[in-house]
């Protein structure tokens, strides 16, 4: 695939696509070269107005199609998308700069989360309750909410849409879908898939345009019934308070700062490769990323050691390059935010073990960097790197650990090392996190809660607690006489 191969993107709307209504399209670049691939199309007010149109229509006609035929149509959408995994995959590393194979991965487990959404669906069910009185009859019906607007954003430009989508689909909504300028084509793909498997038309809408713009237009709109979000805490909390004004359903997946507890128990080795292997995936540009690695004193030398060889075992380049492990960062400003991160470490006392420098000038390269002996005080332990930047910090009590790993006001992910249960224990029920992952990676399997805690945010996009959002409950007392 060349640069060349890189399509113009359009936006969905009423089950055709098409270009923007002003005809305005903006650049896509390749965060490897800088170079311009392809264009993408901007929605506009009157854009939004078709699609939310179509989109309540869409609600009337999809609500109506039992779960088992919604389930028949997803499995076909998710053969239809791993059957164009590569294309797919090659047209995200071109947009996003992750190594193809990361990239194929993550059209494949997109299309698992299709499959377990679509199975998903099947079981929603309702109850009967025992009457207090004779002739009474006592239901609770669950009923789909209505029109969803969904934000997503471009680190991960398929898994982040195909959640939302799966979650309106699979218990009856519509929805409009504003997926990232950064990274347009493969959820388009994505979309595609939906509609050659038959989704009718104005069930699945797709915009692109200014962020504020839309956002500010769709979640007041009385159309839309729910507002589902994933980005950063300071906009979350914008649309959650918008939505809010409005009385709308939300879900938010917000920012984090992931810490990673390395007990001196722990099998050091294994920890320093298992959490490297996590760090630097997708160049760190993960909302459960590790980033704070907080390591007792008694092995910390050992497991810096492991950290930096598996850092250094890495192959930076182009994502499309064979052997690449570590592509660009998306943009230019995640390179001048790893900079900035690094020399303030610096300043304040911090040791550069391995990296801490962009590499090359074209793109947007950066090394990736391990961070010892970090003061509390820097901002690599108190902002959101995200970034291949891993900052190493040390404890001599487990409670010394947890006080650090609960000290900021996210509570997205978290990472643990041990082989003692009752430190396992200690962990589990003394970390602050939506979701806690002991002596392994990061495996964010459809089936599980997938969600954050304080201010990263509440709802769950993964598991059986992810449909509820989409659903209405009702309460029915009949009196048959």
């Amino acid at each position: 695939m060349t640069e060349s191969s890189y399509p113009d993107v359009q936006l969905f709307i009423a089950g055709q696509w098409r270009d923007g209504s002003s005809g305005e399209t903006l650049p896509v670049h390749d965060p490897a070269t800088g170079l311009e691939v392809g264009r993408v199309a901007v929605a506009r007010q009157a854009d939004l107005d078709a699609a939310l149109a179509a989109a309540a229509q869409g609600f009337e006609t999809w609500k109506r199609v039992p779960a088992a035929d919604r389930a028949k149509l997803m499995r076909e959408a998710a053969r239809l998308f791993r059957e164009r995994a590569d294309r797919t995959a090659r047209l995200l590393t071109q947009e996003q700069g992750k190594p193809l194979a990361e990239a194929k991965a993550e059209v494949l487990f997109g299309a698992e989360i299709i499959e377990w959404f679509a199975e998903e669906g099947k079981r929603v069910a309702g109850r009967i309750v025992a009457p207090r009185s004779e002739g009474t009859l006592q239901q609770v019906f669950k009923e789909p909410v209505g029109p969803v607007a969904a934000f997503t954003p471009w680190n991960f430009p398929i898994n982040q849409v195909v959640r939302k989508l799966c979650g309106a689909l699979t218990t009856g909504c519509s929805i409009v879908i504003k997926a990232p300028e950064e990274t347009p084509a493969s959820p388009a793909e994505l979309v595609r898939a939906f509609v050659d498997a038959g989704v009718p038309a104005g069930v699945i809408g797709l915009v692109y345009g200014d962020p504020a713009a839309i956002s500010s237009y769709l979640i007041p709109h009385p159309v839309i019934r729910k507002v589902t979000f994933t980005g950063s805490t300071p906009v979350g909390k914008q649309l959650a308070a918008l939505a809010g004004a409005h009385m709308k359903r939300v879900t938010m997946e917000l920012g984090g700062h992931a810490p990673v507890i390395v007990a001196e128990d722990a099998d050091v080795a294994r920890a320093a490769k298992v959490a490297a292997a996590a760090k630097f995936r997708n160049a760190g540009q993960v909302c459960i990323s590790p980033t704070r690695f907080i390591v007792a004193n008694s092995v910390r030398e050992a497991f810096v050691a492991g950290l930096v060889e598996a850092s250094r075992g890495l192959s930076l380049g182009h994502g499309l390059e064979t052997g690449t492990t570590l592509g660009p960062l998306a943009n230019p400003r995640r390179v001048a935010a790893m900079e900035r991160l690094t020399a303030d470490a610096v300043q304040r006392g911090a040791t550069v073990a391995t990296g801490g420098e962009r590499i090359g000038s074209a793109g947007n390269f950066f090394a990736p960097t391990v961070l010892v002996n970090v003061p509390g005080d820097s901002l690599v332990l108190n902002e959101e790197p995200f970034g291949p930047l891993a900052a190493v910090r040390g404890f001599d009590t487990l409670d010394e650990a947890l006080a650090e790993a609960n000290r900021l006001p996210w509570g997205l992910a978290a990472y643990a090392f041990t082989t003692s249960l009752k430190t396992a224990h200690a962990l589990t029920h003394g970390v602050q996190a939506g979701m806690l992952w002991i002596n392994q990676p990061a495996p964010a399997w459809p089936e599980m809660p997938f969600g954050g805690i304080k201010d990263s945010g509440y709802g769950s996009e993964g598991g059986p607690e992810a449909l509820e959002a989409y659903l209405n409950t009702k309460s029915v007392s009949t009196f048959c006489g």
